[in-house]
């Protein structure tokens, strides 16, 4: 499998919802993000688009949402309970897995996923994570978790001009949870779930001090 190559292409389509405005509908909406849906075309379920604003810069921000074992996400995110590096194929490339708790007042059981990840810089200072689905032989389906597939999915931060602390985050979730979930669980999950991460982010930027 070409790790490199499957990492690429996941920013590739990220880059391309974050630009593409057609046929998004909106699903839930706070002071703090906008999140829309979409028909996937990677899989039979839906694409998911996060947008909002946080207080910080876009380093605290990054320092937040970067990939990383031991990094800051898996004591904010609720839907993060382990993130494990499997293997690092270069310096901006890794193959990870993560472990999710259950979830839906436990109609949705624990999770594993497999990804690879590319963390991207861009010339105007934006930075962003992109991942997809491989597989890996040092890490097969384990007995109690149900392996998920993630398709293209990842954050984008994005510094505005003249805002130097504040950060337009994007994320982008498309998620094939497996097993043999009601299609509304599915659907009610992750527009709940994108509220409360973006929520739980900022106050996760607000506690850390200057960088």
């Amino acid at each position: 499998m070409d790790y490199e190559e499957r990492a690429a292409a996941a920013a590739d389509c990220l880059l391309c919802y974050r630009r593409d405005e057609a046929g998004w509908k909106v699903c839930k909406k706070s002071n703090d993000v906008v999140v829309s849906w979409r028909p996937s075309s990677e899989f039979h379920g839906n694409v998911y688009k996060g947008e909002g604003l946080v207080s910080g810069s876009p380093e605290k921000v990054w320092e937040c949402l970067k990939p990383v074992p031991n990094g800051l996400r898996v004591k904010w995110d609720n839907n993060v309970k382990k993130f494990e590096l499997l293997e690092q194929i270069t310096q901006d490339i890794s193959i990870c897995r993560t472990v999710t708790p259950s979830a839906a007042m436990g109609i949705i059981a624990p999770r594993d996923f497999v990804d690879v990840i590319l963390v991207k810089q861009y010339e105007d200072g934006t930075i962003s994570s992109n991942a997809t689905n491989v597989s890996h032989p040092s890490c097969p389906a384990q007995s109690g978790y149900v392996r998920g597939f993630n398709h293209p999915c990842g954050c984008i931060c994005v510094p505005i001009s003249g805002e130097p602390n504040k950060t337009q985050v994007f994320s982008f979730f498309q998620t094939d949870l497996g097993g043999l979930l009601p299609r509304s669980v599915v659907d009610s999950f992750f527009p709940s779930s994108m509220a409360e991460f973006y929520s739980n982010l900022a106050k996760s930027v607000k506690s850390l001090k200057d960088l």
